[in-house]
């Protein structure tokens, strides 16, 4: 055997290692920020599950006491924000809470109203990062009570970056609304 031939038959050299881990190498970095990317996209759509069954829950509450919400009287425009378990409908905040076990039919429907909006607004705090809810009600005469309930909450933003537009509409945060009739 030559001496041509037994280099040749030595096996790799250093280089050719070298530009292989490097393939490999990219190879396992774009692997790890498509991970990162479906954890972060896991999180946005548990958030906004959340958000889509708290105000149907609210909607169900809307629905089991007709006698506040489609009576023409609930939350005048322009509606009630929820900041938090801060609810600024001066009616219902102010409303004595009807806790009385099994007293249902002893309540008002005020008074019903607000025990629900005031659990939800928990429940929706304990559950989202610093939500906002709103809820708006048409009540014009001769047309049937309408109300839209709207959850927006923080989230981390994590794609924003120098080359990226760091304006304030980039900031915002998620929202979901839900159209409702009581």
């Amino acid at each position: 055997m030559s001496k041509a031939q037994q280099r040749r038959a030595r096996g790799f050299s250093l280089i050719e290692v070298l530009v292989s881990v490097v393939i490999i190498s990219v190879g396992l970095l774009g692997i790890a920020k498509m991970q990162a990317l479906a954890l972060s996209s896991t999180g946005v759509a548990s958030k906004r599950s959340l958000a889509a069954l708290e105000a149907s829950s609210l909607a169900a509450s809307m629905h089991a006491d007709r006698a506040y919400w489609a009576s023409g009287v609930a939350a005048p425009a322009p509606g009630f924000t929820v900041t938090g378990t801060t609810i600024s409908d001066a009616n219902l905040a102010a409303a004595q809470l009807c806790t009385s076990a099994g007293a249902a039919a002893d309540c008002s429907p005020l008074q019903l109203a607000a025990y629900d909006v005031q659990t939800w607004a928990t429940a929706v705090s304990n559950l989202l990062p610093n939500p906002v809810s709103t809820v708006i009600c048409s009540n014009a005469v001769g047309v049937p009570v309408s109300c839209t309930i709207q959850i927006t909450w923080s989230e981390n933003i994590a794609a924003i970056n120098k080359q990226g537009t760091n304006t304030a509409a980039a900031m915002t945060g998620p929202s979901y609304l839900l159209y409702v009739e009581p």
